[in-house]
């Protein structure tokens, strides 16, 4: 798409220790809670999905826009926030106004996902970050966790992304939790569920209230990024509507059973899905900013 603006050692010779800094933040906010890793990926996801790759995602209301955070799929669950202002304040320090917010979220998501026991890849860099928001772009464009196949399938094409790769790419759903009110109709009134999971599941969201109540989304090693999350699917222990519709019947079926049973296909997919998607629209070469602070334009 435009990955040729975007290089890997983009920081070489303006921010040498960028990555390092940048990677020990993240292993120590992971080791602090293991959670924050599905979180911080989970941020850049948000991000790239809304306008493209440009930090966007981060920034807080003002008087001229609505942001993001405040979008149905962000609100009372986007979290990391202050893990990126944490590393953002030591880049400004170790080179002021040099990196973007945008980077460090893609960086810190690769870094998450090597620190849960996951692959890693050549996070691409030198994105600048935007200078607006929206919140109804974000309430458009990214995918409800109520979606159907059909509709998940078209959600991830808006973006370039195939079938395919919107399979391997829900497989982020290895580790991390998701609240009682997104997954509780599906535990009380779907049929494609196995019936000791949904009971073990119910113990913990009620079908009336707790609606906040938190559940892993891989029942079966919640904390590691592996191949769990598609074991399960086969097994119809998909927490969220979305996640089973993965594996109920239609076309995406056989692409669960190959990741389900090769931890090393999933691993190499998944890898390559991402570098796909921190490639989506950065903002590159004048455009945009460097924000000293993530959450507001300069």
């Amino acid at each position: 798409m435009c990955s040729a603006q975007l290089s890997s050692d983009f920081y070489g010779s303006t921010c040498p220790k960028a990555l390092s800094i940048i990677n020990s933040a993240v292993c120590s906010a992971v080791a602090k809670e293991h959670r924050m890793g599905a979180s911080l990926l989970r941020l850049h996801f948000h991000d790239c999905f809304v306008n493209g790759c440009d930090a966007s995602v981060l920034l807080d209301d003002t008087s001229s826009f609505t942001g993001e955070k405040s979008a149905g799929a962000n609100v009372n669950s986007l979290r990391g926030f202050e893990v990126i202002d944490n590393i953002k304040t030591q880049l400004e320090t170790a080179c002021p106004g040099i990196v973007s917010c945008a980077d460090i979220v893609a960086a810190a998501a690769r870094d998450s996902v090597v620190a849960l026991g996951g692959p890693s890849w050549s996070v691409g860099l030198g994105r600048r970050d935007s200078t607006t928001a929206s919140k109804d772009t974000a309430t458009s464009d990214i995918p409800s966790p109520l979606m159907d196949l059909s509709d998940l399938i078209s959600a991830f094409s808006n973006k370039g992304f195939t079938a395919k790769e919107m399979v391997v790419l829900s497989g982020a759903h290895t580790t991390g939790q998701a609240r009682c009110q997104l997954f509780r109709g599906r535990i009380y009134n779907e049929t494609i569920i196995d019936s000791n999971f949904a009971t073990s599941v119910k113990s913990n969201c009620p079908s009336t209230g707790g609606d906040s109540n938190l559940t892993s989304l891989d029942v079966t090693t919640n904390v590691l990024f592996d191949n769990a999350y598609f074991k399960n699917l086969v097994n119809k222990k998909g927490l969220l509507h979305s996640d089973q519709q993965l594996f109920s019947g239609g076309s995406t079926d056989s692409q669960v059973t190959t990741y389900s049973t090769s931890p090393s296909t999933f691993s190499a997919d998944f890898a390559s899905a991402m570098v796909k998607m921190g490639n989506l629209s950065p903002l590159t070469g004048n455009n945009g900013e460097i924000r000293t602070n993530c959450g507001k334009i300069n």
